[in-house]
């Protein structure tokens, strides 16, 4: 089943009948442009690829991934080295995740998946209107995402707590040891988070945070600087004794209500909140995929999987195949069919995917989505010329309009860690604050230390504008203890035929989430490439307005061959993260996305 994809390509004589194809629909305003970036670019590092005998862990930066190996060593489970990793993220890579967020955790224990979700909740004094001006129009994103009033209920320690009950091998309060000694002795500010913060013009206006981050004339501290965060050292080892409790109840959790509340842009968040979150166990959705693969990923309120295979899905259905690859490169043609696919991808997510225990799937199951008969249906869609925009489609088991899409509004960054052990154990973990930095909000649980965590603004991803103006709720609007829609997509992939764990992957990357795990699972298990090069390959997408390509990786060729279809066009910078880790006949291989910072550790 390696080498070119079968039907991922119109017949040639489709593309030459010059037939007319008519849009969908006229181009509403939230599809006139892709969305902003969650964080970024900054800058290309080669990576080698690496290999590894019994097991293996990849994260967002070196540091993290030697935490991950360093439990592993020490007898450590898959889970036990995905929180040290987490942890350590926590300290080095502030602008993505840690325990001020949320996670999506998929674990394999050999017999078992399960999917965990410690997605952050709405609080419970949150309201629909949140987010609207007294005019009733949605406020500007920019200023909606600072401060108190985007910050929903933390969830990640809850979760990882709750799983590590199950799945954990060495002590819970091991696991904490590298972030904890990291934390007091310092590590060195690399170029990526320099980056960040020297772009970043929210953060400094944070009084914590400007005294942590940058030097006294304003300007960040320099790469190589060793960063001590003495704050966070004192809250994780709370944590480490304590359980997750020690942020959820207690000092910590006093001094963080106390940071939302008292903002000057103050939210709702409480201690009441804090102390009833609890995670969920949900049931993991897989999708059969090209005969021989399994590929199992998160439910709602994650949109990725069903996003990531109905794209997949249609692209199989199409009725004959060419190469998706030329000159190394994702071809003209199969670009168009692709970039179509997400088209209409994109549109069902806008309209039916939010959380499960406040929205009900189509027809009582999400795998409604996935239905051979309805892929066929929305696959058959696809011409020779774009369609732009895409409506969405019409699944069975809802009636026509009973719901009305989301406007598309920026969905933010997160980090991704995979893990395999020894024993057969592996995972997909995607963790998050939201935006760059959260909500610029800082908190030192109460120590009065230099340093501490960021809050998220994760209730920015709840569409602002709760209905439409025919009174038609959005599926994704903001209910008290909801949890928002998400594109995180940890990925586990098995051998349909014998059931061995295959690959482990995700993404940062907001709504190009979906579209940095399609080419990676595409460039792997389609075309026949190494986990690494599948990775460095250009990103490209929709998401339901223009074509989006990888600025500077594409020939002008390639480009005008999709105006001649009828694409707008438009080249960006896509900084994904991808970390996967992908069996070989020799154990694991590991690769990195060069647009980050991230490793691969093993043995």
């Amino acid at each position: 089943m390696h080498g070119a994809l079968r039907g991922l390509a119109l017949l040639a004589a489709l593309a030459s009948t010059g037939c007319a194809w008519r849009t969908t629909a006229p181009p509403p305003a939230h599809a006139a442009a892709p969305p902003a970036q969650p964080e970024i670019a900054t800058g290309w590092s080669p990576k080698p690829g690496w290999n590894a005998r019994r097991f293996m862990v990849a994260a967002a930066h070196p540091l993290a991934a030697d935490a991950g190996r360093e439990i592993l060593q020490a007898g450590g489970s898959a889970l036990d080295a995905a929180i040290a990793v987490q942890m350590v993220l926590a300290l080095v890579e502030p602008q993505s995740s840690g325990i001020g967020g949320g996670a999506f955790l998929l674990h394999w224990d050999g017999r078992e998946l399960q999917a965990w979700d410690g997605r952050e909740t709405a609080p419970a004094a949150a309201g629909e209107g949140l987010f609207l001006a007294p005019d009733g129009q949605p406020l500007p994103f920019d200023e909606a995402v600072f401060g108190g009033r985007a910050v929903g209920t933390p969830g990640v320690l809850k979760m990882l707590e709750a799983a590590h009950r199950r799945h954990g091998r060495l002590p819970w309060a091991r696991l904490f040891e590298p972030a904890i000694a990291l934390a007091e002795t310092g590590f060195a500010v690399g170029a990526r988070l320099h980056g960040q913060l020297l772009a970043d013009p929210h953060l400094r206006k944070a009084s914590l945070a400007r005294d942590y981050f940058y030097r006294p004339d304003g300007s960040p501290h320099p790469v190589g600087h060793v960063l001590r965060n003495p704050a966070l050292a004192a809250v994780l080892r709370a944590v480490a004794s304590h359980g997750s409790d020690a942020l959820h109840r207690g000092p910590v959790a006093v001094d963080l209500v106390a940071r939302v509340r008292g903002h000057a842009v103050p939210g709702t968040l409480s201690e009441a909140d804090l102390a009833a979150y609890a995670p969920r166990q949900r049931e993991p959705i897989c999708t059969h995929w090209l005969e021989i693969y399994r590929v199992c990923g998160f439910p709602p309120p994650s949109s990725g999987h069903l996003a990531v295979m109905q794209i997949l899905g249609m692209l199989e259905r199409l009725p004959a195949p060419a190469p998706a690859l030329q000159d190394g490169l994702p071809s003209p043609a199969w670009l168009h069919a692709y970039t179509e696919a997400a088209r209409l991808a994109f549109a069902d997510r806008a309209e039916y995917v939010a959380d499960p225990d406040f929205v009900e799937a189509p027809g009582g199951d999400w795998k409604t989505l996935l239905a051979g008969a309805y892929l066929q249906q929305r696959a058959a869609l696809i011409g020779p010329q774009s369609m732009q925009v895409a409506r969405p489609g019409q699944p069975p088991g809802l009636a026509p309009g009973a719901r009305a899409p989301m406007p598309e509004q920026p969905e933010h960054g997160t980090s991704h860690i995979s893990v395999v052990d020894g024993e057969g154990r592996a995972l997909a973990l995607t963790s998050t604050i939201e935006a760059q930095f959260g909500a610029r909000v800082m908190a030192d649980g109460g120590t009065g230390l230099p340093g501490g965590y960021l809050l998220n603004n994760q209730l920015t991803d709840f569409s602002f504008t709760p209905a439409d103006a025919a009174g038609r709720p959005v599926a994704n609007r903001l209910q008290a203890g909801k949890r928002p829609r998400s594109s995180m997509s940890p990925t586990l992939v098995f051998d349909a035929r014998d059931g061995r764990l295959l690959m482990s992957l995700g993404s940062p990357g907001g709504p190009a989430i979906i579209h940095f795990t399609a080419k990676t699972l595409l460039g792997t298990l389609a075309w026949g490439l190494d986990a690494q090069r599948a990775i460095e390959l250009p990103n490209f997408g929709s998401f339901n307005g223009p074509t989006v390509l990888e600025a500077g990786r594409f020939p002008a060729a390639t480009v005008e061959a999709l105006r001649a279809r009828g694409h707008r066009v438009i080249e960006t910078a896509l900084p994904s993260g991808v970390q996967a880790i992908q069996r070989t006949p020799a154990g694991w291989h590991g690769g990195a996305d060069p647009r980050r910072e991230g490793a691969v550790r093993g043995d």
